[in-house]
């Protein structure tokens, strides 16, 4: 998975296995939808106590799913921070939280 932030948008780009393992394609957003930015410290415990999901879990290693309802997406990594924010105008899709090294400058960037 790479992320990329622009002046206008916010791109996650996955492998070719995240995408038929998890059940999804790249997500792409405009800047200006994204809110409620945070840093989470352990996002595969955020992860594991969201409900039921779809894509590939394994529990504590690696999560690249979406809830049943299809309004919450989770590509998260063990020992890594998460990258977690909100969404408008991109339904069902609601929430996004993804695990990178580099969550406490993107949330920086993106005004948290």
């Amino acid at each position: 998975m790479r992320i990329e932030l622009s002046e206008q948008t916010l791109e996650v780009r996955l492998a070719r296995w995240e995408k038929i393992l998890g059940l999804m394609g790249d997500i792409r957003v405009a800047r200006g939808d994204i809110s409620e930015v945070r840093v989470v410290e352990s996002p595969m415990r955020e992860a594991m106590g969201s409900g039921i999901k779809a894509g590939l879990r394994i529990p504590w290693v690696l999560f690249i799913a979406r809830t049943l309802r299809l309004d919450q997406v989770f590509i998260v990594r063990r020992r890594m921070p998460g990258l977690s924010f909100a969404l408008a105008n991109h339904a069902p899709l609601e929430r996004v939280l993804l695990s990178t090294p580099e969550a406490h400058e993107l949330a920086r960037r993106l005004g948290a």
